[in-house]
Parts: C-alpha cells; sequence; structure tokens
C-alpha cells in the first residue's frame, strides 16, 4: 500500500485540525459509561452475559438504524493483537478493552467520530471524538447515542445516585469529558509545573495523551474531569470548558512572550527539530514526539509555511509502535521500529513537500 492510501485510512477525523483553537486543543472527548440492568457487572459476570450484551446491541443496530449512522462492530476475539494495539494508539478503544475484557467488543462509525466500547469496565462506554475544542457538540452526538441505545435497553440507574458503575467515581452522570492541549510554550516558560496542581485543587486531572499512566510527551496533555456525580452534564461540560479556556489564552500568551524575547533561540530550534525529522535514520518515540511539538509551533508562529499544521495531529499516532508496525506488515523489533519511523517522517514530510509544489 502507498504511504498516501495508507495515510487516508488510518487517519481519523478528529485529526483533520478543523475545529475550533485546533492550534491548541488537538482533540475533544466525550465518554459516558452505562451499564445494563438485568446483568452482573463485568468485574463478576460470566462469558455468557458478556457475550449476551454484545448480541443485544448487534441486533439492535442491524434491526434499528440509528440517525446518527451505523456503527460497524469489531469483535476483540475476532482480531489480532496488534490490530487492538493500532485501536488503542488511535484512542478507538481503551487498554482495558483490549487486554482486559472478557467478549470484548466496540462498535465504531465510518467516520470514527462515535466508539461503542462494549464490556470494558462497565458494559457500555460511548465515546464521541472530534477536532479543536468541541465539547457541547462531542456531548450532543453522544447523548443522541445514549438516548437510542436507553429506547431500547434497561440501564441501572438509581433516582438518587444516578447510573451506577463498576467504579465509585463514575456513579453519577457517568461522563467523563477531556480535551488533548499542545502546550509548549507553557512548558518552555516553565508554567506548566505551577499550573498543573492549581488545575488538579479545581477537581480536574491532567494526564498524558493516553490518559491514566501515560507520560505527556511531546508537550501534549490530557485535561478532564474527575467528579461525576452531584453535578449535571452541562456543568462538568462548562467547568472543564471554563478552565480549558483560561489555558488557552494563557499558552497564546506564553508564545507571544517566547517570540518577544528569544525569537532566534526559538526560530533555531524549530528549524533543528524539522532538520531531524528530515534527515535523521533512527528516531526513538520520545524524540520524535518532541520534535514534531516544535515543528508544530513553527508551524503555528509561522516559521514554517509549507507543512501542513495538522501533521502533529497525523503523526503523533501514524508514528506509534502499532501503526508502524501495521504499515511495516507484521512485527518489529524495537530497533527496527526506530528506523520504519524515521523512514516514515522524512516520506510523509517529502509527501507534504510534493502537495505544497
Amino acid at each position: 500500500m502507498s504511504l498516501e492510501r495508507f495515510i487516508e485510512k488510518a487517519v481519523s477525523s478528529w485529526m483533520n485540525g478543523e475545529g475550533p483553537n485546533s492550534d491548541i486543543v488537538l482533540s475533544t472527548r466525550i465518554r459516558l459509561a452505562r451499564n445494563l440492568k438485568d446483568f452482573l457487572f463485568p468485574t463478576i459476570y460470566s462469558h455468557e452475559e458478556a457475550g449476551k450484551i454484545v448480541s443485544l446491541l448487534e441486533e439492535n443496530m442491524r434491526e434499528n438504524a440509528p440517525e446518527f449512522g451505523l456503527l460497524e462492530p469489531v469483535k476483540m476475539n475476532n482480531i489480532q493483537p496488534l490490530e487492538k494495539r493500532v485501536l488503542v494508539e488511535k484512542h478507538l478503544i481503551s487498554p482495558h478493552l483490549a487486554e482486559h475484557s472478557r467478549e470484548g467488543a466496540c462498535f465504531l462509525s465510518e467516520d470514527e467520530k462515535i466508539s461503542l466500547m462494549v464490556n470494558e469496565e462497565d458494559h457500555i462506554r460511548i465515546q464521541c471524538l472530534l477536532s479543536g475544542l468541541q465539547l457541547n457538540e462531542a456531548l450532543t452526538l453522544a447523548n443522541q447515542v445514549d438516548d437510542w441505545i436507553e429506547q431500547r435497553l434497561d440501564y441501572a440507574f438509581d433516582e438518587k445516585r444516578g447510573y451506577l458503575t463498576s467504579c465509585p467515581t463514575n456513579v453519577g452522570t457517568g461522563l467523563r469529558a477531556s480535551v488533548m492541549m499542545h502546550l509548549p510554550g507553557l512548558v518552555l516558560t516553565q508554567q506548566v509545573n505551577r499550573l498543573i496542581p492549581a488545575i488538579n485543587q479545581l477537581g480536574l486531572v491532567v494526564r498524558g495523551i493516553y490518559g491514566e499512566g501515560s507520560e505527556a510527551e511531546g508537550n501534549l496533555f490530557q485535561i478532564s474531569n474527575q467528579m461525576t456525580l452531584g453535578k449535571s452534564e452541562e456543568d462538568i461540560i462548562e467547568d472543564l470548558k471554563s478552565v480549558v479556556e483560561q489555558i488557552i489564552e494563557r499558552e497564546r500568551l506564553a508564545r507571544e512572550a517566547l517570540v518577544k524575547t528569544s525569537n532566534i533561540q526559538l526560530e533555531d530550534r524549530v528549524f533543528r527539530s524539522l532538520g531531524t525529522l528530515s534527515q535523521a535514520r533512527i528516531i526513538e518515540s520520545k524524540e520524535a514526539a518532541n520534535c514534531l511539538s516544535d515543528v508544530r509551533l513553527g508551524i503555528d508562529l509561522g516559521y514554517i509555511k509549507d507543512i501542513s499544521n495538522t501533521i502533529l495531529n497525523e503523526l503523533m499516532i501514524l508514528t506509534q509502535p502499532g501503526v508502524l508496525q501495521q504499515y511495516a506488515g507484521g512485527a518489529l523489533r524495537p530497533h527496527e521500529r526506530d528506523v520504519r519511523r524515521a523512514t516514515f517522517i522524512r516520506e510523509r514530510l517529502k509527501l507534504e513537500n510534493n502537495k505544497q509544489e
């Protein structure tokens, strides 16, 4: 498969960089946790019950075409470990679903904005993923999917506590809202270490791009709500949106300060990173992420004019181990992945240059 065709197939719609504030906010994700009324929770249910839940959703999808479009079922037992890893790296399923679920499945929309995870930590997790800062829009889409399911299946719900979930921290709305942000200005001006504790005190949490336990490589941070009980969905969204908008403003100010005080040093950093990406024959994932962050900052500041600003969105996914091995057509050792990553990036930049000519 040609590189151009592979990228076309591998890139999800949230990577297109067309959403509001997409120079800083790469994506918005809404996730709703739900369980079915007449089934044991995933921690203690049987394989038979897990299989029945998948079948119920599959039957309803087949017999009642939803207004948001058909969702294609993907059963974890029917795909290879490498394919599962690719779905995780593209943020379409969780590591838990890929590795630990019994009779796990996901239902995906064609544009990959909607991912319905089944038999993860809860029976159903509805996920909507959009480009840029689109919290309200993502919640509206998630609620469409939620309402469609609830019209056909009974949820485990308590009048006082709200939706019942396997983990107590999700009880209530079952809503987790998050945004993925590119914050090189705040990192380079050493403001981010003071900012994270302040965000945590507001009931939000800051993580790496793959959620809990992941590292914030490439100046990418995922910010999400912690509390789901005692607040409405609208309040959760508005609280997160307010904080994110303040972070966006601080990031813009930090970038302006860097241009004023350290312009030549910043420009040098950007073009050194571009040189590394353009010429390297071996590159590890962490170095690639940091160089891509510098190049994306250079594009946003106007230093680099002949590369699309979606390149960070694409390459932070396309250079992950699973996707690299999918493009290579099989398993690669770590060193081979580093060589393949460098080759992939060089070819992608060359493809970008060809488009501009």
